[in-house]
């Protein structure tokens, strides 16, 4: 299985740590594309407008790759909004999990029946519905 990992990149890195976690995790059960995005030294700082186009072609073309979309949504993100809905118009199941007692998920994620939410408080609570998910116990 390919999985295609979401996670704010741009929008803050406080959570790439627990990014790093979900995507070993992942990779237990499939190719994670994105296994960049746990990378704690990933510089935001070091991005320009020059490679926006190469990072978008690259993104879009993981996701239409992928078989399936996993994202930390903890912390607002316009750009894992965007992978969410490219990969919803493409029709690749897409698992969403937020830590409830930091954020309000938005309701453009949240209203959408497409996306199967999944809300935790505590990492154990992501890692056992993950494991469940990915091995098969529970349908993506």
């Amino acid at each position: 299985m390919k999985i295609y990992f979401a996670g704010s990149i741009r929008g803050g890195r406080q959570d790439a740590a627990l990014y790093r976690r979900i995507i070993a995790r992942c990779r237990e059960y499939g190719t994670v594309l994105t296994e960049h995005v746990g990378d704690p030294s990933l510089s935001v700082l070091e991005q320009g407008k020059a490679q926006d186009g190469a990072i978008y072609r690259q993104d879009t073309a993981w996701i239409r790759e992928a078989d399936l979309l996993v994202c930390e949504a903890t912390n607002p993100s316009l750009g894992v909004g965007y992978e969410l809905c490219y990969a919803e118009h493409r029709g690749i199941p897409c698992l969403v999990f937020y830590n409830r007692a930091r954020c309000q998920l938005s309701a453009m994620i949240q209203g959408d029946p497409y996306f199967r939410i999944f809300p935790y408080e505590r990492e154990e609570e992501l890692f056992g519905t993950l494991a469940a998910l990915l091995s098969g116990k529970e349908a993506p």
